[in-house]
């Protein structure tokens, strides 16, 4: 039987002018209808889907201030490439620029390039940006982001209970006045991060001073730069810090010894992402390790299931290992 608009309508139950509007990505039909209808069309044998050889890795940008400034990412890649070697995929790098006129329809034309798959790098993605890649008919997944409405596939840090991780280090090693140094650009990691320094204070019955919660720029000379505005306006400096990545906490550790503080015999330090020159800065930093290159391959095997038809929505959430330098002090045993 030839299979027509007029089936898939009679499968789906939507009308024969959403179905053709929904096939042709034409505005008006919701993420959710489009999706259905085109499942549909594919389990029919309407759209004859070619062979995927490739995997397209795009990098969004929505300002450029967390994927610019910092290696972590290059490391991500070199996983992301190795496995699609293993697999015999072809791997291509894209870059998508919020700011660009036609961002919206480079979207568009990635979503709907039947002979790709694609990773998208959400780091700096926000919560506004995520609905337009929801029509997505290619296979299609995040990483290092994850939306709330688990509409997604994800592979992502497990950033709470590492920022817990920290603080509760800190907290064993005598320190009650605990600060945290907060990205100005508030992505959905640092957001998380927040959370788990807020519920390890908690959980320890310790106050959270406001005046402890600095802002800081997400780029090495942004986090230095406001690091030395802020301590020149401070009456009392907490006894450690909890910084949202390693970017921030160097910054804000040269601005901290240029003022006369001591790293970590006034103030204690520790980072998140374990950035190569963390351990060879001044004193060395006590930080989370993200296997980047792991996560990485992660996503393309992941992916790989996605590609062979596996429909289940997962979220895969890599574990960081804690890694212990010099930038803590031990100040006294944790009371009972």
């Amino acid at each position: 039987m030839k299979i027509s608009i007029k089936t898939i309508s009679a499968q789906t139950g939507f009308s024969p002018a959403t179905v053709s509007n929904a096939l042709n990505h034409k505005k008006g039909v919701n993420a959710e209808t489009a999706k259905t209808i085109i499942d549909a069309a594919k389990e029919l044998g309407y759209i004859n889907q070619p062979e995927i050889t490739k995997i397209r890795f795009v990098i969004f940008k929505r300002n450029g201030l967390i994927i610019d400034d910092t290696p972590f990412f290059s490391l991500l890649i070199d996983g992301v490439e190795t496995e699609c070697r293993k697999y015999g995929m072809e791997m291509v790098i894209c870059h998508l620029n919020y700011s660009d006129t036609d961002y919206k329809a480079q979207v568009n034309t990635l979503l709907h390039d039947k002979s790709s798959a694609v990773i998208l790098l959400g780091t700096e993605l926000m919560e506004e940006d995520v609905s337009l890649y929801k029509n997505a008919t290619c296979p299609f997944m995040l990483l290092d982001y994850w939306a709330w409405d688990m509409s997604f596939n994800g592979v992502l840090i497990n950033n709470a209970d590492s920022a817990r991780l920290a603080v509760d280090y800190l907290i064993r090693n005598g320190h009650k006045k605990i600060g945290y140094l907060r990205g100005d650009f508030r992505i959905k990691a640092f957001r998380s991060r927040c959370s788990g320094y807020l519920s390890a204070m908690q959980k320890a019955g310790l106050d959270v001073c406001d005046d402890y919660i600095l802002t800081l720029g997400t780029t090495l000379n942004g986090s230095y730069t406001d690091m030395l505005s802020r301590l020149d306006h401070m009456q009392e400096l907490p006894t450690a810090f909890f910084a949202d990545n390693d970017m921030i906490a160097l910054g804000a550790m040269k601005a901290l010894q240029e003022k006369g503080y001591r790293v970590p015999d006034d103030v204690s330090m520790i980072g998140f992402d374990d950035l190569p020159f963390s351990e060879i800065c001044s004193p060395p930093l006590t930080t989370l390790r993200v296997p980047k290159l792991e996560m990485g391959q992660l996503a393309v095997t992941r992916m790989m299931q996605i590609i062979k038809g596996d429909r289940i929505k997962t979220k895969c959430q890599v574990c960081t290992e804690f890694i212990e330098r010099k930038s803590v002090k031990y100040i006294g045993r944790e009371e009972a």
